[in-house]
């Protein structure tokens, strides 16, 4: 039984670790996520700003609507990566959930062993107990034949 519990608790510990790698990495990938949204906005930022700077100096129709174009791809473009946020969520969310399972379920055999332990000294005090006393039962005897 204790090769038993050992082999889960080995088991469930890595399964946990597992658990903590694969959020960790589902974290990172969301933060990498952020990242990209904020470079395409300030890319967008820097676009508008320069295509503001064009055209106080000037603009040919050919050149607006290139600009414009490249614009609408911009945007386009942020509008997929906004509807991705919820897929890199979704991702952390389980993780989560899945590392809190492992992480119970290691503390559950744990917890298990804990008991076992106590329970297998309680046995071993008890019959420490019962030795003591008849050993001390069987001193009195003989002291009590010796006189």
């Amino acid at each position: 039984m204790d090769n038993a519990l050992d082999f889960l608790l080995d088991q469930a510990k890595d399964n946990e670790q597992q658990a903590v790698l694969a959020l960790n990495k589902a974290r990172s990938e969301l933060e990498d996520y952020y990242n990209q949204v904020r470079q395409i906005e300030q890319y967008r930022l820097d676009y508008c700003n320069q295509l503001v700077r064009r055209g106080k100096e000037g603009l040919t129709a050919s050149e607006y609507g290139h600009l414009n174009r490249f614009l609408t791809q911009l945007d386009e473009t942020l509008t997929k990566q906004k509807t991705a946020e919820s897929h890199f969520t979704q991702q952390v969310e389980d993780c989560q959930e899945f590392w809190h399972n492992t992480r119970k379920q290691r503390r559950s055999y744990e917890w298990m062993m804990d008991k076992k332990a106590k329970e297998k000294a309680r046995i071993a005090d008890k019959k420490e107990q019962q030795q003591m006393d008849e050993f001390s039962n069987l001193l009195f005897a003989r002291r009590k034949t010796q006189r």
